[in-house]
């Protein structure tokens, strides 16, 4: 039962503390507000990589190519699906980011799948959300090159 005996330690002599002060700090055990500054400091840089080009894609999925988006390009309007959880506010800082362009305005339309059917099997396609970024005149998007 020596694990719950007590023994008592001999407090170190004075030469003993005045020679080794840091050595007595170095051994220390790390508190609670070490670790969990530590932590702190781990979600910290994670939101600021969350922030960074690599979120701009992930919330702009890919532009879309329509007739009637195409049609929109003469009024300097561009229209692209987004992810179905991304605000107005996430995607003109993802447009700002990707193409170096600050848009007037972002509407956001979200949009139901369809109803297909493959033979006897009927299914449905995924929900989907457009985003339609206004710029200001005289800025443009390369959106439909080799298209």
């Amino acid at each position: 039962m020596a694990i719950f005996s007590k023994k008592t330690i001999a407090a170190p002599t004075t030469k003993e503390a005045k020679a080794k002060p840091s050595a007595a700090k170095k051994t220390e055990a790390p508190t609670m507000k070490d670790l969990y500054a530590t932590e702190a400091k781990k979600e910290k840089s994670a939101a600021k990589a969350k922030t960074g080009v690599g979120s701009a894609y992930k919330i702009l999925v890919k532009p879309l190519v329509t007739e009637k988006a195409t049609n929109l390009g003469g009024q300097n309007k561009y229209v692209f699906i987004v992810d179905i959880n991304a605000n107005k506010i996430e995607v003109a800082k993802a447009i700002d980011e990707v193409y170096g362009l600050n848009p007037i305005s972002v509407n956001m339309v979200k949009m139901k799948g369809k109803q297909v059917a493959r033979g006897r099997i009927t299914g449905r396609r995924k929900d989907f959300k457009k985003a339609i970024v206004t710029l200001k005149k005289g800025e443009t998007i390369q959106v439909y090159e080799g298209v």
